[in-house]
């Protein structure tokens, strides 16, 4: 169908919507698609040392990095082991794309400063539930990144001679 008047998108949009294709969740989608986000997208300032959230914390809101560095942090019995640096357009907090879920590790602002968008889980859920194109591809992308992180582990546990038991992380698994 031809669309004679094709919504028109000011600078500021579009060089957001640049900057949301940066991460895997975003990439594929229209300006158009895109610009269901915006209105939810909420920039929060955070300071050194600062607790975006802990491991357990419900998982309400996803976040990408606008400027700073953001930590991500797995607990362990005295502290914490880093799992990666964030910089700018990537995207955390993702499994609050899944319904009743909490947070697997912590995430700790490391810069004097960081801008971080933010953006609530029920707000992801209205644009997806009323916008099933989107739904497909952010969920294809989830897919994604799930499939290359297992594939990570997998490589990881070979070339580390099997540290762990993979038995008992995947028999904890409802498969």
């Amino acid at each position: 169908m031809l669309r004679f008047f094709k919504k028109k998108y000011t600078e500021e949009d579009l060089l957001l919507f640049n900057f949301l294709r940066k991460n895997r969740f975003f990439e594929k989608l229209t300006n158009e698609e895109l610009s269901y986000f915006a209105p939810y997208l909420y920039l929060r300032k955070y300071h050194e040392n600062e607790v975006v959230f802990f491991t357990k914390d419900p998982s309400q809101a996803v976040y990408i990095v606008k400027s700073g560095i953001v930590s991500l942090n797995l607990d362990l019995k005295d502290g914490f082991e880093k799992l990666m640096t964030l910089r700018s357009g990537r995207l955390f907090g993702d499994n609050a794309f899944i319904s009743g879920t909490k947070r697997l590790y912590s995430a700790i602002v490391m810069t004097e400063e960081a801008e971080i968008y933010v953006i609530p889980k029920a707000n992801l859920m209205e644009v997806m539930n009323n916008h099933p194109e989107v739904r497909a591809k952010v969920m294809t992308a989830f897919a994604e990144q799930y499939n290359e992180y297992t594939s990570n582990l997998f490589q990881t546990y070979k070339s580390s001679l099997g540290f762990f038991d993979l038995n008992t992380v995947y028999n904890d698994l409802n498969l």
